[in-house]
């Protein structure tokens, strides 16, 4: 097999021990294994690491994340496995079946361009948190990227060698760098194959350092920025919409240029500055905001005038459909298509 392993570990448990002992003794090309900073009651287990043929271990000085981790051991299997198929990641808390990490192997060599992912069938009982924070990443992720992914936070993966020099350059180094993962195999347009493996929780998963919470914030942190800067420009927009429209005989149409010509500067100034952090000069990203804000605002016009008018809806009412539904259009276009860097 063709295929190399990766886990990052972080204080693991025991339990890691067997497991890498294991995937040596399978066909792959190597196993390695980065520990991220653990604590000194664990290397124990790291040296029996160490003992292990066919096992390397890398060290980070300081815990720096997950994703970090996943960097570090991408890149020793990118220099040092020549010709390969792809790497396997795998968790170190005894989630992942060795059975099921050969079996996203296979289909990694079945399937050489894609990107496969191990998709827990969260069958039986499985911990709320664990749960939770799929369902909130699975619906997110399709609405802001259009695609469903059955299981988008699974450390059960394979990675074909051609995506591999790319990665290490995306942003992220905790769990959301597998969340960027995903949005760029969308982007590019990358084929993923979904394995169905077992679901897996030790002790409740007391083991695992993903809090859903906590980390689905951080995931989705630029859509939390986003909405935070989409209030602010909205908020002007309603009071100065609010005003036109009362103070001008209830024309909608000059009401929703002065409130969002009044908003464009706001909302411009704070997506390119606090959102997306964009290093772009303003004469080549403004245009292009100029142009969805009209665009936006042309199709938010007609379709109040139309929700009002067809539906008998309050001009006001009608106006908080429509841009809430555009919301996500917006952030969309802006993130891909206008402040791309």
């Amino acid at each position: 097999m063709n295929v190399a392993v990766v886990i990052p570990a972080y204080n693991p448990p025991d339990v890691l021990v067997d497991l890498v002992a294991d995937l040596a003794t399978r066909d792959f090309r190597t196993v390695i294994v980065v520990d991220d900073g653990s604590n000194s009651q664990r290397a124990g287990v790291f040296s029996s690491l160490e003992a292990v043929n066919n096992v390397v271990v890398l060290r980070h000085g300081v815990n720096r994340g997950k994703g970090a981790a996943l960097k570090t051991g991408l890149e020793y299997a990118h220099r040092n496995c020549a010709n390969l198929t792809g790497v396997v990641t795998a968790d170190a808390d005894g989630q992942h079946l060795v059975k099921d990490i050969v079996k996203v192997a296979d289909v990694l060599e079945e399937h050489p361009d894609s990107l496969v992912l191990g998709v827990r069938d969260f069958a039986g009982y499985v911990p709320w948190r664990s749960v939770f924070g799929n369902i909130l990443t699975r619906y997110l992720f399709r609405a802001l990227h259009g695609k469903w992914i059955s299981d988008t936070q699974t450390g059960l993966r394979g990675i074909p060698a051609r995506m591999i020099p790319s990665l290490p350059a995306m942003k992220g180094s905790g769990y959301e760098f597998e969340l960027e993962m995903l949005v760029g195999a969308v982007r590019n347009g990358d084929p993923i194959v979904e394995e169905r493996i077992e679901t897996v929780y030790l002790d409740e998963n007391v083991t695992s350092h993903f809090h859903p919470v906590l980390d689905s914030m951080k995931i989705y942190f630029t859509l939390f920025r986003f909405a935070i800067a989409s209030l602010c420009s909205a908020i002007v927009d309603y009071i100065l919409f609010g005003m036109a429209f009362a103070l001008l005989g209830q024309t909608v149409l000059v009401s929703q240029i002065v409130g969002r010509c009044a908003s464009v500067m706001v909302n411009y100034l704070m997506v390119k500055n606090a959102v997306f952090y964009s290093r772009q000069r303003h004469a080549q990203a403004f245009p292009k905001f100029v142009s969805l804000v009209v665009i936006s605002g042309g199709a938010s016009y007609c379709l109040i005038i139309w929700l009002a008018s067809s539906f008998g809806m309050s001009v006001i009412l009608a106006k908080l459909i429509v841009e809430s539904t555009m919301f996500f259009v917006n952030f969309i276009v802006q993130r891909y298509l206008i402040f791309t860097h």
